[in-house]
């Protein structure tokens, strides 16, 4: 059996480098990701095109991993997303054309895994956050204000 931490770094290191085949290759094919807003991607195919519009959206995204817990087959990693809008970005509400805005969220993600595959990932990260640096939305008074 694989050692959990080291199957699901190799993921992250996949998406750093857009190898989307190489992010799927870890997941069953029965694999379901859930994430915010009602987000369900059931089967690779599906977990494909949600990686992949991530990375269409921010061609030069990448995460970076600040935290991992691992309880049994569970892994919980926290994590900061960051990139650049300079491609069209597909979400459920229909397509974002790019902003150029630079994005920095955190996130956190938790994944189950079962014969060495991730059968179960839970992606959350804040949704409001990611439309007010994309500037889609204002940001509420005395945001980003020294403290």
């Amino acid at each position: 059996m694989a050692n959990i931490e080291e199957l699901i770094e190799r993921g992250n290191q996949a998406f750093n480098r857009h190898d989307v085949d190489g992010v799927l290759s870890l997941y069953a094919d029965n694999a379901e990701m859930k994430g915010p807003g009602g987000m369900v991607s059931k089967g690779k195919d599906e977990i494909r095109r949600f990686t992949e519009g991530w990375i269409q959206g921010f061609p030069d995204c990448k995460i970076t991993v600040t935290n991992r817990i691992v309880s049994g087959n569970t892994l919980v990693e926290e994590g900061v997303f960051t990139g650049t809008h300079t491609g069209t970005f597909p979400t459920p509400m229909g397509d974002i054309p790019p902003t150029g805005g630079k994005v920095e969220g955190e996130f956190v993600d938790i994944f189950v895994v079962e014969n060495d595959k991730v059968v179960s990932d839970r992606l959350t990260f804040d949704r409001l956050q990611l439309m007010e640096q994309l500037g889609l939305i204002p940001a509420p008074a005395g945001a980003g204000a020294g403290a």
